[in-house]
């Protein structure tokens, strides 16, 4: 059994090591500007998932997805020097949708502002229904002759 803890900080590990290994290492031209999100590792220690986001349009994500796929060899024989483990991790890089997310989120948001925002200049303009004041009040309760005050 593996400690969640050790798995965490190899990921963390892993995570740097990739990041820093692209930055001085791979001078790959399609390498775009890419930077390490996340890094999830199995509990053996045996496969880890890098998450990248990339800023560019998609022409720029899949040149810089083929440029990690390309130096997929040199990263994990680095990641495996510099670790210490009797295996190299395996290495997948996935595209991180995160700022997409966050993207569609905001217009989400932003949307139902706009939506409660009407609904203000309409409940603003909005007038009652029936009476005012619907219920009884003990002004009406003392001006009715039988059913108010003391003579209960």
């Amino acid at each position: 059994m593996t400690d969640p803890a050790r798995v965490r900080r190899f990921a963390e590990r892993i995570r740097e090591l990739v990041a820093s290994a692209l930055r001085k290492q791979v001078k790959d031209p399609r390498l775009g500007m890419v930077t390490i999100t996340d890094t999830r590792l199995t509990a053996d220690l045996r496969e880890a998932t890098v998450y990248y986001t990339v800023y560019g349009d998609p022409a720029e994500r899949a040149a810089t997805a083929a440029a990690l796929e390309s130096a997929k060899g040199l990263l994990r024989s680095i990641v495996g020097r510099r670790l210490g483990l009797r295996f190299a991790p395996t290495l997948t890089f996935v595209l991180d949708q995160v700022p997409e997310h966050a993207e569609r989120i905001e217009e989400l948001i932003a949307a139902a502002r706009d939506a409660d925002a009407a609904v203000q200049r309409i409940a603003a303009r909005a007038n009652y229904a029936g009476d005012p004041q619907p219920y009884r009040t003990e002004e009406t309760i003392d001006s009715d002759s039988g059913l108010g005050g003391e003579e209960r």
